[in-house]
């Protein structure tokens, strides 16, 4: 009977003492292909291999990832670099742990029948930009080009753009903000061709500034526990990313398996996929310096109200993908 009970107990005992470690991601947006290396890494069970239980939390209009991890809300998020060095310079410690989007995918798609050729033609204009964060690339360039954004017929009037393109298709913006895998399409499908439109890259016109890496808290990176998490988690998460690079269509459809709302649709998800590819071809995960110093040089270039005031310090590192891509 002894003999029964203690191997009952070793029995209950197993799966705590193998129990995975547990990590919260907190997404910029919400469920996408824009993440669909985190989904196949789910699906797939490459974070199973690292030991790993990880929760994937969806973002979206209402939600802004850098208050959900500063309210212990998650381990590490999906973020932009200049929303991050924003809450850096305000108190908030972030730091940059991996890069997987190694482009930008940010633009502003514009009508024709407005005239607009070149950033030139802005002056006057009415054009629509994202908040939350997502302004600083646009205000950096306004800077540089000397372009007011407080209207004006030498300034452009700032229409605070909801996260639609009804402004562009319904004629009350000259130009929106619309992303190379996501709004650009909408634009399309409302009905204008892309004969009908003309588009200004960010990366194009110099001003680009990263997108979509992993940002933790700079105190919790001081735990040698939570740096082996992360380590195991970047590894996993790049495991992903390669995965839906080279199978897009089968990252899209489990992305779409993850979409609790029910609002994606396939062929806008495979498509979407398709253009993320383009943006995490390059990368294995590790910051670039290069890429860091550009995005913070357009944001220091704000004039007298620049996104940022100071060079930050600290506010990346390679630790993690020097560990986990060894």
């Amino acid at each position: 009977m002894k003999h029964y009970i203690l191997a009952g107990a070793i029995a209950m005992a197993a799966p705590a003492a193998w129990a995975a470690d547990d990590v919260t991601l907190q997404l910029k947006w919400v469920t996408q292909a824009q993440f669909a290396g985190y989904y196949v890494a789910l699906e797939k069970g490459y974070y199973r291999d690292e030991n790993l239980d990880v929760t994937i939390k969806p973002g979206g209009p209402d939600i802004a990832p850098t208050q959900v991890i500063a309210g212990g809300g998650a381990d590490v998020t999906v973020e932009w670099m200049p929303a991050a060095l924003a809450a850096r310079e305000k108190g908030l410690p972030l730091v940059n742990i991996a890069q997987p989007f190694k482009s930008s995918g940010m633009m502003l798609t514009c009508r024709k029948d407005t005239g607009i050729r070149g950033p030139e033609d802005f002056r006057g204009r009415t054009l629509g930009v994202w908040f939350f964060g997502n302004e600083y690339p646009f205000l950096s360039w306004m800077s540089t080009l000397g372009i007011p954004t407080d209207g004006g017929s030498r300034g452009v009037e700032v229409l605070k753009q909801g996260f639609n393109v009804d402004p562009l298709l319904r004629k009350q913006a000259d130009c929106i903000s619309t992303m190379t895998y996501n709004e650009y399409w909408q634009v399309v499908d409302g009905g204008l061709s892309p004969e009908d439109l003309v588009t200004f890259k960010y990366e194009d016109q110099g001003v680009a500034t990263m997108e979509d890496g992993l940002y933790v808290l700079e105190e919790n990176l001081r735990d040698p526990a939570f740096r082996d998490r992360m380590t195991r988690f970047v590894r996993a998460s790049m495991r992903g990313w390669k995965h839906a690079e080279n199978n897009p269509r089968e990252a899209a459809l489990i992305v779409l398996d993850h979409d609790e709302t029910g609002a994606q649709t396939e062929r806008h998800q495979v498509r979407m996929m398709g253009e993320i590819a383009k943006l995490t071809a390059g990368s294995d995960g590790s910051l670039d310096p290069a890429d860091y110093e550009r995005t913070v040089r357009t944001l220091l270039a704000g004039g007298s109200d620049p996104v940022i005031n100071r060079a930050p310090k600290g506010a990346w590192t390679h630790e993690i993908t020097d560990a986990a891509l060894k």
